[in-house]
Formats: structure tokens, C-alpha cells, sequence
């Protein structure tokens, strides 16, 4: 059984830190690569996506990352104090209508099917999270060692040469059995495993983190490489 979510969570709260000193005074989402803001580019691909309804939260230089969405039709949640990605998703879970949504980083840069797409057309019902991965030995701006082992089946294990991509579907009720208000999603994706419940789908594009200043030339270079 499968129904694809259509609507996003798109984490941009957080202060980019490795990106010193680009971010010291603007917020890690707004900073370009070949032209282009990546939060704009992961609002192009979810939009491409089929995903219709989007909720961006800001912490970090908040104010900049509101103005710059405010003629977009996204919805912004300001979270007064750093939640991570977890507490970031379980804070803004009221502005979701289905059981089920995407997350995504917001910071990579991709060359090559559409994640959403991918990851949509890799959902079951019977998991609580799809994550998108790919070996570490196939994208840019990541070294060894990866985070997960992905079984052919999909199953996820902690420990291996898989990386996690930023981007998954997540069923929202999997955020709310943990009772602390900041939190990570690793520890979500931990519950998961131990019930068996953690999937991954590879990507078999290009796929560059912008973690830190001189990724951005990898970046760009991956737009410019084409696509086979």
C-alpha cells in the first residue's frame, strides 16, 4: 500500500557553524551556489516534487529567511529557541494536514532525478520512515565513514558506508513518543530500527553537501557536469 505525502518540512533554524565565516551574518539557507540561494533550489525541487504545501522553521538570522520568503507560499514557524531537527519537526507538527510528510535539510545540492520523486516512489505504508541514501564513495563533499548499512530490502542498520542525503518521508507520530522538547532525529530513526520500521531508498544522482565554504565549488561544479 502506498500513499505518497505531499507536503514539507524544510529545516532552515539551524546556525551553520562550519560555514563560518559566510554565516556570520547571513543564515546558512540563503547562501548561493552558482546563482542560486539553497533554500530556493530545495523549494524549486520540492515544487517539481508534487509537494504543495511547505513549513519552514528559523531560528538562526530567522528575520532574513522570512523576508526573503515573503512573497512565497510557504508557511514560516520562528522557533525562539533551537529545537534541532526532531523537536524542530514535532513543534511544527500542527501545521500538517496528512499522517505522513517529507523533511528535508536544505542544504545540498543535487544533479539528477528529483529526491522527492524518488523517495515517493519508494514509500510503503508498512515503514515509519524512508530515508534518501547513497554510498559514501558517490557523492561530494562527504567523507567516510557513512551512517548507515542498507540491507537489499531496504532495512537500515547504524554503521556502514551509506550516507544519509537529508531527505526523507517520515510518519509524524514516530516524533512523538520522545518527550524532551529539543531533539534530533537520529534518536527518532534509533526507535525506528529497533522496531524495524527504518527503510532507505537509493539515489543513483549527483550529490554534493554544502557543509563548508569550499564545498561550494563542488557545488557548482556538479551543476555544471551533465547528467548520464
Amino acid at each position: 500500500m502506498r500513499n505518497s505525502p505531499h507536503e514539507l518540512m524544510l529545516f532552515a533554524a539551524g546556525f551553520g557553524s562550519r560555514m563560518q565565516p559566510l554565516t556570520a551574518d547571513l543564515p546558512k539557507p540563503l547562501i548561493s551556489v552558482a546563482g542560486q540561494s539553497l533554500l530556493d533550489r530545495t523549494l524549486e525541487l520540492a515544487k517539481a516534487g508534487g509537494i504543495s504545501k511547505i513549513v519552514v522553521n528559523t531560528h538562526y538570522l530567522g528575520h532574513k529567511i522570512r523576508d526573503h520568503l515573503k512573497d512565497k507560499p510557504v508557511n514560516v514557524v520562528h522557533e525562539t529557541k533551537i529545537l534541532d531537527t526532531g523537536g524542530g519537526l514535532k513543534n511544527a507538527r500542527s501545521h500538517f494536514e496528512g499522517p505522513v510528510i517529507f523533511t528535508s535539510n536544505g542544504d545540498a545540492i543535487w544533479s539528477g532525478p528529483n529526491p522527492f520523486e524518488v523517495l515517493a516512489q519508494h514509500w510503503q505504508d508498512d515503514c515509519e520512515a524512508l530515508l534518501l541514501c547513497a554510498p559514501v564513495d558517490q557523492v561530494q563533499g562527504r567523507a567516510a565513514p557513512g551512517d548507515f548499512s542498507v540491507a537489499g530490502c531496504g532495512t537500515v542498520t547504524r554503521g556502514g558506508d551509506w550516507v544519509y542525503l537529508g531527505v526523507q518521508i517520515i510518519k509524524l507520530d514516530a516524533v512523538e513518543s520522545i518527550a524532551t522538547e529539543a531533539f534530533s532525529l537520529n534518536l527518532v530513526w534509533d526507535q525506528l530500527i529497533a522496531r524495524d520500521t527504518l527503510r532507505a531508498a537509493a539515489y543513483t544522482g549527483q550529490w554534493c553537501d554544502i557543509g563548508r565554504p569550499e564545498n561550494i565549488a563542488l557545488g557548482a561544479e556538479i551543476l555544471d557536469r551533465p547528467h548520464v
